[in-house]
């Protein structure tokens, strides 16, 4: 708004400057009359250019406006009460409104009537036409007190806009505590909960198999360790839902994926009985990755090794981790019977296993690429996935 007012009165001066040089007199009143020319209209010119800059030494020193007022009077006394000066007058009061609030327009709107009846009296105005010389005098008192009206209306805007930011915060504060409610519903639903409905259906099995006229020994046994091994799986699920909120909501500024791989491949190990081992590479140290990438590759991992148990048939699965250039590198490998030539990702999506589907839309999440097929060794399945070690820097 003051910017607009700096323009307006750029204009008017250069519409008025030829009437006050013409009318000023030889010699030392058309210099004065020229420096005041320049000073008003530099200063109108660097205020308007740059006011986030020199606006905060006009609010700090009220003297700098009435320095212009004295100017413009000088100005105006030159060009005469009828021409486009006067205009800039009245913009004096409105910008101390603005600027300086009730006392400041007060203070500048007195000056600038004092200043309009004294050039009308020069110019023997006053008595031969009262109510023209009346006209701008009345419009700087007006101006003032709507520049205090325009201040009062931005300083409530800006404090309506204040509200509304706070508002949206609290917003968006709400809804992401909304989505993580939604997302440990979705983790909850695809690992405890699956995995305790197989321990009902395997203890069913179990207690029909104890009823039975003749029991199986051999069978009961079986049914009972799929029970306790499907047990300790419900148990670790829980135990990763409830190490991801401590990584949320702890003091730790990220996760030792190294540390959370070894401790995947151990328990994997253990529930499955299948050798599973892991080994870090690389020859630079794994940076901590923050909980919202880890969440992603962890899960990837853990899929990967369900797989490689629940389809290939392996005898052995590593998982290897690193720094290789750049990259972080994670990869599973077996030695199982591989993936089915010509397999694709739409293939899969279309047959109802959505597994693999999964893992490639947990890496894109993340900024990782994934590759899946035959690996570094002679036979098997490698599931690698590199993730730029800028992107783990920002999660999205």
């Amino acid at each position: 708004m003051c910017r607009h007012v700096f323009a307006f009165r750029l204009a008017m001066i250069a519409l008025a400057t030829p009437a006050a040089l013409l009318n000023a007199a030889p010699g030392l009143a058309a210099r004065l009359v020229g420096a005041a020319v320049v000073v008003t209209f530099m200063g109108s010119y660097v205020l308007f250019r740059d006011w986030e800059r020199f606006g905060p030494l006009l609010l700090r020193h009220p003297t700098l406006l009435a320095l212009d007022t004295v100017l413009g009077a000088l100005l105006l006394i030159a060009a005469g009460p009828d021409s486009t000066l006067a205009y800039v007058c009245v913009c004096t009061p409105f910008l101390a409104g603005l600027v300086y609030g009730w006392r400041g327009a007060g203070v500048f709107a007195s000056l600038q009537v004092l200043v309009l009846l004294l050039v009308y009296a020069s110019h023997r105005d006053l008595s031969a036409n009262l109510a023209r010389s009346a006209l701008f005098p009345g419009l700087c008192v007006i101006a003032g007190a709507a520049g205090v009206t325009v201040r009062n209306l931005l300083l409530r805007f800006g404090e309506a806009t204040q509200a509304l930011t706070v508002v949206q915060a609290r917003l968006a504060v709400a809804e992401a505590v909304s989505a993580e409610r939604a997302r440990l519903a979705r983790e909850m639903h695809d690992s405890v909960a699956k995995t305790l409905h197989g321990v009902a259906l395997a203890a069913d099995g179990l207690a029909g198999s104890a009823a039975a006229d003749r029991v199986d020994p051999v069978l009961v046994r079986r049914q009972a360790e799929l029970v306790a091994r499907s047990v300790r799986r419900a148990a670790a699920e829980s135990r990763e839902l409830l190490a991801d909120l401590r990584r949320e909501n702890g003091p730790g500024h990220g996760t030792d994926l190294l540390a959370e791989l070894a401790a995947r491949t151990l328990d994997f190990a253990t529930r499955t009985g299948l050798p599973a081992a892991f080994r870090p590479t690389g020859e630079h140290t794994v940076p901590p990755v923050p909980p919202a990438v880890a969440r992603q590759i962890l899960p990837i991992v853990s899929e990967a090794m369900e797989n490689a148990h629940r389809h290939a048939g392996p005898s052995r699965v590593e998982v290897r981790a690193g720094v290789h250039g750049g990259l972080l590198r994670v990869s599973v490998n077996d030695d199982g019977r591989g993936l089915p030539p010509g397999t694709t990702l739409e293939q899969l999506r279309r047959a109802g296993h959505f597994g693999l589907v999964g893992m490639v839309e947990r890496a894109a999440s993340v900024g990782a690429r994934i590759r899946i097929g035959r690996g570094v060794l002679p036979r098997g399945t490698e599931v690698r996935l590199e993730l730029p070690l800028a992107a783990p820097a920002t999660p999205p």
